[in-house]
């Protein structure tokens, strides 16, 4: 089912799935996550959404437990973000940067199949590009020139 699930948090601080009608746990709310399912998050007293505090707190606990993802150089330079002129397109190039992370990691596991160097020749390529244009979109965005490139494999 591709319809977005809707999840109402209650102030007894309790997830209640309305798709199942029951009551699930930050880590339900996770295999939603890995799952692909589109969701929201409803504050039962005023139906505002607060789908990115809960993921917030899925992550939270993900970076505590285990190896984390994010060292702490790394979270002092994004907080660094907020306020900033830039904040906007930091954000805009974070999202770009992890859609094309999870699009290149279809691609490669589907090029196994396939001629793997003519693969990940390709991908190197369009990386390139793809890095090179998300540069020029954050250069232009603090103020900068930014000169015409040619485009396409060298």
């Amino acid at each position: 089912m591709n319809s977005e699930r809707i999840i109402k948090k209650y102030p007894n601080r309790r997830l209640y799935d309305t798709e199942v009608s029951r009551y699930i746990t930050l880590a339900d709310v996770r295999d939603l996550v890995m799952s692909g399912q589109p969701f929201r998050v409803l504050d039962s007293a005023n139906d505002s959404d607060i789908t990115r505090a809960i993921l917030l707190q899925i992550m939270l606990e993900e970076e505590t437990g285990g190896q984390p993802l994010f060292s702490a150089n790394m979270l002092a330079q994004v907080i660094r973000f907020y306020g900033g002129t830039l904040q906007g397109t930091f954000a805009r190039y974070l999202e770009s940067s992890l859609d094309l992370f999870a699009k290149q990691q279809q691609e490669v596991a589907k090029a196994l199949t396939d001629n793997p160097f003519e693969t990940v020749t390709r991908l190197t390529h369009k990386n390139v590009e793809i890095w090179a244009d998300l540069q020029d979109e954050l250069m232009r965005a603090a103020g900068f020139p930014v000169a015409p490139r040619k485009k396409g494999p060298p």
